[in-house]
């Protein structure tokens, strides 16, 4: 019987590209290579332009004169300058409530009961209306000749009060509106968290007797972890680059006591009050160190975190 064999041959495979010999490792830099270029052009780019920007005298159209660090020296001295950084950090302390309360509701939403989508609805609303909407929303609501706040203080006996005219007042009034629709996005985030919670742990935990505040302490909100994190972070970026709601709602009154350092930024920048465009930078270099400082504490002890784990 003839033999089926294949025939001998010397002849070794071709080789094979670079390419093909790591496609794996470089197929996926493909993908993200888009949004690596967005992210440097549109991100990492301009921070190292507002670091340039903030030497310069410049008015945005004529000559840049280099003066060094005077303009941080300038806001050394600045009264505005440390009124709207205070005001940054009331902001940060106060928007931290958003977190717990958002907690509390998904909580709520969380369990089966008659109507739990019409819940969720009303709850969601204040995430998918514009900030402006929200601004001119609440300051209707203050409006102390026919604002429904005087109407309900007046039903207890309270004299009017101009919320948004009172510098004593103002801030905490901007606040709790912004307060309304980031306590939405935090209740979305642990929403999202508490499907991934792992019901064996929970059921282990009631055999044990744990219930209530033990509960949710020590078995459920460890789980959580990743969910508050992003809440920390998306919450105090919020926080520290609030803007929109101060400009409708006071424009930085009453006497500039409502301003912020973004604000403050877009006033000594892009108003008239100068088109100080470097003196702006400068106060945007620190609002980003600011802002670099706190997500770095919270980066390094979830890295912490995790590594003890």
């Amino acid at each position: 019987m003839p033999s089926t064999a294949l025939p001998h041959t010397d002849h070794a495979p071709p080789p094979r590209s670079w390419y093909k010999r790591n496609e794996i490792r470089v197929t996926p830099w493909l993908f993200l290579a888009p949004g690596i270029l967005f992210f440097m052009v549109y991100v990492i780019i301009p921070i190292f332009q507002s670091f340039s920007i903030s030497l310069y005298e410049w008015d945005g159209l004529s000559d840049a004169y280099f003066i060094g660090l005077e303009n941080y020296r300038e806001l050394w001295d600045d009264d505005a300058f440390y009124t709207s950084l205070r005001n940054n950090l009331l902001w940060l302390v106060l928007y931290l409530l958003a977190i717990p309360a958002g907690l509390l509701i998904a909580l709520f939403l969380n369990q089966t009961v008659t109507g739990i989508r019409l819940y969720k609805s009303l709850f969601f609303f204040p995430f998918v209306i514009s900030q402006i909407v929200v601004g001119l929303v609440f300051s209707w609501f203050y409006d102390p000749s026919f604002g429904l706040l005087n109407v309900i203080l007046g039903y207890v006996g309270l004299g009017p009060i101009n919320v948004l005219g009172d510098e004593n007042f103002v801030n905490y009034g901007i606040i709790a509106a912004g307060l309304w629709p980031q306590t939405a996005y935090c209740m979305i985030l642990y929403l999202t968290g508490l499907n991934a919670v792992d019901p064996e742990q929970v059921e282990a935990a009631r055999l044990d007797g744990a219930k209530g505040w033990k509960m949710l302490w020590y078995v459920i909100v460890p789980q959580l972890k990743p969910a508050t994190f992003i809440a920390f972070v998306v919450t105090i970026i919020g926080a520290l680059r609030s803007f929109d709601l101060i400009s409708i709602m006071t424009n930085g009154g009453p006497f500039g006591e409502s301003r912020v350092l973004s604000f403050y930024m877009f006033e000594v920048a892009l108003s008239e009050y100068g088109f100080r465009m470097g003196y702006g930078a400068a106060i945007a270099v620190m609002l980003f160190l600011i802002m670099l400082l706190f997500i770095s504490y919270f980066l390094y002890a979830m890295y912490k975190d995790e590594k003890g784990h």
